[in-house]
């Protein structure tokens, strides 16, 4: 690959929601590989595209194949890094689109939810070492019976990550359509502060609760793998959030508050938990909440689209019913749960103002309430407040890692 420094880019969704924005992207890519950058750019689908072949896919039927799903969605994907090629080349750059598959991305055979087996970018480095500007599909990869998968919703941020692994690099990219990680979405919770920097566990924690920025599972391979996760704005230069490695010691502070519009709570019953969990377990899928009522499981699986959880339930014999009008919030930090008392602060807040909390669940650095589904956004900003977070000041980066950013 010669001297020329190599970085890995990732644009959301949104950042290419339209062509003006897609050519934008381009010529930022343009502009780095001129500055004298080789660049393996991870594109996700255009703006709402996925929502709409899954749609699409629902209209024709309630339970779809989830083969036959994930031939569907990755499609999206595809046209992104086609166009993006097409706008690169017309700038004047050499560039090239790849699948998952043809970049190397292996997965298990889990359609919906595939896990990562292995990366190995043999066609990514020829093709820069050819001079080309690399865009591969996120969000997909290739089972060992040769099918494609896809990676869970949010997949391109694992894609990117482990691509960056792949290439030996300890540092990526993801553009996306906010400026950085806040204390809190700045939609629902007008006052959330911006934050410089955060601990790899805190923003695996956020983003596991709902903070819909990162995917849990690319911060989950960055930790693996040693990388730096800078989430950045794609419409401007500024500097972002900047997710690494912090050496802690058994510290107390709240980072933020995540929320969930609507958590899927499913009752199951005919099948025993042994036999849901291993069921879920074969799909890549992991229970979030248990809680037994008779003869009866209440439980949730965070993270998993719908229709993953009910195929993989039917297969046991077992009958399962949804229930839709719930929804979560979570608060995050360093320690939160070996502090029974702040989780006794944040019910009382929350009955303070008459909502009411179904199920409570707790991991050492995240504690989550299950509220009414219309209750979630009241509850969200009053934790937010309760704890402070609004005067709370983010950790400026250190120097070293704004000079590294690329514009």
């Amino acid at each position: 690959m010669g001297a020329q420094p190599l970085l890995v880019w990732k644009f959301g969704g949104m950042s290419l929601s339209d062509l003006t924005r897609l050519r934008a992207a381009a010529q930022r890519m343009v502009a780095a590989r001129r500055a004298g950058h080789q660049l393996v750019t991870v594109l996700s689908a255009m703006g709402s595209s996925t929502d709409e072949l899954n749609a699409m896919a629902y209209s024709l039927s309630a339970r779809p194949q989830l083969r036959e799903l994930d031939a569907l969605l990755s499609v999206g994907e595809n046209i992104s890094c086609a166009l993006a090629a097409i706008a690169v080349q017309d700038a004047g750059e050499r560039a090239i689109s790849l699948t998952g598959p043809q970049a190397g991305i292996l997965t298990d055979g889990s359609h919906g939810n595939a896990q990562l087996w292995d990366v190995r970018p043999k066609r990514v480095l020829e093709e820069l070492d050819a001079g080309a500007i690399v865009l591969v599909t996120g969000y997909q990869g290739l089972s060992p019976e040769g099918d494609l998968t896809t990676l869970g919703r949010g997949g391109s941020d694992a894609s990117a990550v482990a691509m960056a692994a792949a290439l030996g690099l300890h540092e990526c990219e993801i553009f996306t359509d906010v400026p950085a990680v806040f204390s809190a979405d700045p939609r629902v919770v007008p006052d959330a502060r911006r934050l410089a920097a955060i601990s790899r566990d805190e923003m695996l924690q956020l983003a596991a609760a709902g903070a819909a920025v990162l995917q849990p599972r690319a911060v989950e391979l960055a930790a693996a793998h040693d990388i730096d996760i800078h989430v950045r704005s794609s419409f401007t230069t500024e500097t972002g959030t900047w997710i690494q490695e912090e050496a802690v010691f058994e510290t107390f502070e709240i980072t933020g508050v995540a929320h969930r519009d609507r958590e899927a709570l499913y009752t199951v019953t005919g099948a025993s938990l042994a036999m849901i969990t291993l069921a879920l377990a074969q799909r890549g899928a992991a229970v979030g909440a248990i809680v037994r009522d008779g003869s009866a499981i209440h439980l949730t699986v965070p993270g998993v689209e719908e229709p993953a959880v009910l195929e993989a339930v039917s297969t046991v014999g077992a009958r399962i019913v949804l229930q839709d009008e719930l929804g979560s919030v979570s608060v995050v930090g360093s320690g939160i749960g070996r502090r029974p008392d702040a989780t006794a602060r944040a019910l009382l807040e929350l009955e303070a103002v008459g909502i009411e909390t179904q199920l409570v669940t707790s991991t050492p650095s995240r504690v989550t309430f299950h509220v009414a589904g219309d209750a979630v956004h009241r509850a969200a900003r009053r934790l937010h407040t309760a704890f402070g977070l609004h005067r709370a000041a983010g950790v400026e980066p250190g120097p070293d890692r704004v000079a590294r950013s690329v514009s």
